[in-house]
């Protein structure tokens, strides 16, 4: 029931927030609750992915593109994901979500979200994400032509460069 209060909350809230560019930060703030925690009675792993959704979610409502893509229908979809656990978050303790695009190809979206509390690095995830319609993924210079945005067909960070090689050698695995 938490989970629909906090989507909500984010939902409402995106439309009353100040505008982000589409390469803008996003930061949402929570409170860990009792519904969060696990046996180690820190917020359990999963948690963190699904509020990492709603920072997301609050990325995209706030962005310059919103209103073409709830027109044009387009959904993003996440494809991928690296999360690193470095401390744990306790039961009430706030913590800041941020969320922001750092890079691209001609498919996909990578997307940073660091979570921080009392100033200390979290945890720090790298996802990938697209979109798509009706007829399939819509490619990222697609994207960029409907909002009004000229950038290189591609962007990759050097972390992103090597968790690609990592998970080519997944695919490679299995």
């Amino acid at each position: 029931m938490n989970l629909i209060i906090r989507l909500l909350r984010v939902f409402i809230s995106a439309f009353f927030r100040t505008p982000l560019d589409f390469f803008g930060t996003s930061v949402v703030s929570f409170r860990v609750v009792p519904t969060d925690i696990d046996l180690n009675l820190h917020m359990t792993n999963s948690r963190y992915s699904s509020l990492m959704d709603l920072g997301r979610l609050d990325l995209l409502l706030r962005s310059s593109g919103r209103d073409f893509f709830l027109k044009k229908k387009w959904q993003a979809v996440l494809g991928a994901s690296h999360i690193r656990f470095r401390r744990s978050l306790k039961c009430f303790q706030k913590f800041e979500l941020q969320s922001r695009v750092i890079g691209w190809d001609e498919k996909w979206f990578y997307i940073e979200q660091r979570i921080f509390s009392k100033g200390q690095l979290i945890t720090v995830a790298i996802l990938k994400a697209l979109f798509v319609n009706r007829r399939g993924s819509v490619p990222t210079q697609i994207v960029f032509k409907e909002l009004n945005v000229t950038l290189e067909k591609e962007r990759l960070t050097p972390a992103i460069k090597h968790w690609l090689k990592m998970e080519a050698s997944i695919r490679e695995e299995s």
